[in-house]
């Protein structure tokens, strides 16, 4: 059974052969994908050399409680926002061993979207205990729960990528 398209195992499986070469372990912390980016990377064959852990924090609740963002970020910016992605990527790294994290938080729909806050729209952060970080906002549009959610696995995986290449 194939559970992620070929692109996607590609670019795990790059991860888990890069991160394994070089000693370095990632956390994940997912809110709309649900822990797709982390199973992504396990399903690749070694990923345990790699993989830390995996935060999913779906709730506000979750993200304060299991990454300590900030009740404020949230009231204040909401739970899709630069602002709480950041924080969530700054939990997941120091709350495991990664030397690298990606975190991720938007709208897959097909609910759920407002005029300021599209269906659609996800930010993401990843961090190296480097202090590299990187941040993009996604505005992939309404085209699917399915397709949204693994646009951002792969914009998640290709930002991994971007950020270790910079440590």
């Amino acid at each position: 059974m194939i559970l992620f398209p070929a692109d996607i195992e590609d670019q795990a499986r790059q991860i888990v052969a890069d991160f394994a070469a070089r000693g370095k372990m990632v956390a994940t912390a997912e809110s709309c994908t649900g822990g797709l980016i982390a199973g992504a990377l396990t399903e690749i064959s070694g990923s345990s050399a790699v993989v830390d852990r995996g935060f999913v924090t779906y709730t506000n609740e979750a993200k304060v409680d299991m990454l300590g963002v900030a009740e404020t970020a949230l009231a204040t910016h909401g739970a899709v926002s630069k602002e709480t992605a950041l924080q969530m990527v700054h939990g997941a790294l120091y709350r495991s061993q990664a030397s690298v994290a990606v975190a991720v938080t938007g709208i897959a729909g097909p609910g759920g979207g407002s005029a300021e806050k599209p269906v659609g729209l996800v930010h993401l952060a990843a961090k190296s205990r480097l202090g590299k970080i990187l941040h993009r906002e996604m505005r992939y549009g309404d085209i699917g729960r399915t397709e949204i959610r693994l646009a951002t696995v792969r914009t998640a995986l290709a930002m991994l990528i971007e950020v270790t290449a910079q440590a």
